[in-house]
């Protein structure tokens, strides 16, 4: 290729992304519990709409999504012309970047946040600002103290991923609040669902001109094959979103699944339980085998080890047993353990497969 022929700056300094692991050679039916999936899967309701959409396979889908909306509108309370739909919360984020981020800008995100944030910075030339976290938690002061005239938008999970920490709605309110007038606050709300009672931003969205909330269809509602997003904001915003947005971005049977889904809130609520319990009795039982975490409000423990060498260790005892886990040294944190909560059976062996591991340490 001509040297000539280049991309644009920033796109070559992307390290490409890794998804969580989901075979280990020589292992059948190992327990995936590496990409924070819900093992329960997606309700009956969203599978039977999928199921339905086989017959209009040959009709293009709704470009505005209206129906879709107007069901997450319904079911969270929002206005309804304020939501936009994409692929997974992933596509709304890039949007967000796409729009008000380029070079000469800074991208504000905490060290232990998720990969796409500078992965987005990087593709649209923008500066990747990477800020300490206080004890893996996001650290509102520092954010603050990173930003300035370049700052454009500031990514936070709430709760974090891979740490499963959270900050409260207050604290969130504060950053909201301090930043510069030109900079964009975004809210990742993918595991918004697992925490009872909480808004994920709604609320301060309603009250504010600088605040955007993403959620998916990936985690709770069971539907990561599928690929489905949306984002809430400022009128102004998602209909510049909406400029970038392509027209047939999601296709029939995504439409009608998520719309089923979203109304099935019975599903939501008893997948919030059975994970909130299993997600508990797996971190008590960690801590029995001398393995900590912080207290977590997603679908996931951040398991914490003595060392990167010990967490490598265990990682691969564990897929010697036929269990994945996901390693997090891309997230800072090489002496940690993500592991999904899975259902019952599979949190009973990690939990004893951690203990043999630690046992013979």
């Amino acid at each position: 290729m001509s040297d000539a022929i280049r991309p644009q700056p920033g796109i070559l300094d992307i390290a490409l992304y890794q998804g969580g692991k989901s075979h280990v050679a020589g292992v059948a039916n190992a327990v995936k519990l590496s990409s924070n999936e819900n093992p329960f899967g997606a309700s009956d309701r969203a599978k039977e709409a999928f199921q339905r959409a086989v017959h209009s396979l040959n009709r293009y889908p709704s470009t505005d999504h209206a129906a879709l909306r107007q069901a997450i509108a319904e079911v969270h309370g929002l206005d309804a012309e304020r939501v936009i739909c994409g692929v997974g919360s992933d596509e709304i984020l890039q949007f967000l970047a796409q729009a008000y981020a380029g070079p000469r800008d800074e991208v504000v995100f905490t060290e232990h946040g998720f990969l796409m944030y500078r992965l987005l910075a990087h593709a649209v030339g923008a500066t990747p600002v990477q800020v300490p976290e206080r004890e893996r938690v996001t650290d509102v002061d520092a954010i603050l103290r990173a930003c300035n005239t370049r700052t454009r938008l500031v990514f936070i999970a709430n709760p974090n991923n891979p740490t499963g920490t959270m900050i409260s709605p207050a604290e969130v309110a504060r950053l909201a609040d301090g930043l510069p007038r030109q900079a964009l606050l975004v809210l990742d709300g993918a595991y918004a669902e697992y925490v009872e009672d909480f808004d994920a931003g709604l609320a301060l969205i309603e009250s504010r001109t600088n605040v955007v909330m993403t959620r998916t269809f990936s985690k709770i509602y069971g539907l990561g094959g599928l690929r489905i997003g949306w984002g809430y904001g400022p009128q102004a915003i998602i209909e510049v979103l909406n400029r970038i947005r392509q027209p047939f971005n999601l296709s029939t049977a995504q439409l009608e699944a998520a719309e089923a889904a979203v109304r099935d809130q019975d599903w939501v609520v008893k997948c919030r339980h059975d994970n909130a319990r299993m997600r508990n009795w797996l971190a008590g039982a960690l801590a029995e085998s001398g393995v900590p975490s912080d207290v977590s409000s997603g679908n996931f423990i951040l398991a914490r080890f003595a060392s990167a060498d010990e967490a490598g260790a265990c990682d691969e005892f564990l897929q010697a047993q036929g269990l994945i886990v996901r390693r997090v040294a891309s997230y800072n944190l090489p002496h940690c353990l993500r592991i999904t909560i899975g259902d019952e059976a599979g949190c009973r062996r990690i939990a004893h497969a951690v203990a043999q591991f630690k046992g013979t340490r």
